[in-house]
């Protein structure tokens, strides 16, 4: 069976294809040729000599696929590069991947966290002017100032409630009507943008 050249050939009606390879069908021996389109990837089989014949277009003779070029391979050093450009971007989504991973691994801990740092809150209010002067008020207010700049460092912010314009995606309220934060009845908490618990409100 004679080779055909592999390359691009162009179908007489304008399309563009790959010669993939040529093979025998098994049972009749004919030969085949296999090609893809370049237009949609699909894959065809020919027989061989239907392939090769010329037919006519305009009353002129023309090949049914013509030689058009030999498809380009790949140098080493071209190669290299394209093999070293997946490596770098694999390193890339790795690092993302992690990176995503840190910022919400709190996640699951700070639910259980949160609610002590709610309780040291509320311990301060309903308190009297002279409640408010002792030792251990003042003790309390010195942790929750840390306690706030250490949740801040990791990313984690207070949702802002109070004369706030009510947003479902941060807030649930569980009483009035209306449109604006009346008072907040309990606090709630982003992670890095993401709420991670939603904010407790009464609107108005």
């Amino acid at each position: 069976m004679s080779e055909l050249k592999k390359g691009i050939y162009r179908h007489y009606k304008g399309g563009e294809y790959e010669l993939l390879e040529e093979a025998l069908d098994e049972k009749n021996k004919e030969e085949k040729v296999i090609y893809r389109s370049l237009k949609d990837e699909k894959i065809w089989v020919r027989a061989k000599n239907n392939f090769l014949e010329k037919v006519e277009v305009e009353k002129e003779k023309k090949p049914r696929f013509e030689f058009l070029r030999e498809v380009e391979v790949a140098s080493s050093e071209q190669k290299y590069l394209r093999a070293l450009a997946d490596y770098q971007n694999l390193l890339k989504q790795s690092a993302k991947e992690r990176t995503e991973f840190v910022k919400f691994a709190l996640e699951d801990f700070l639910h259980d966290l949160l609610p002590v740092y709610d309780h040291l809150k509320l311990s301060l209010k309903g308190l009297s002017e002279e409640e408010g002067k002792s030792a251990w008020v003042e003790g309390v207010r010195h942790v929750l100032k840390q306690f706030k700049k250490t949740l801040e460092n990791r990313g984690i912010e207070e949702i802002k409630t109070e004369g706030e314009k009510f947003n479902h995606d941060e807030m649930e309220a569980i009483a009035g009507e209306g449109e604006k934060v009346k008072s907040e009845v309990m606090p709630g908490y982003k992670l890095n943008g993401k709420v991670i618990r939603v904010a407790k409100v009464i609107v108005e």
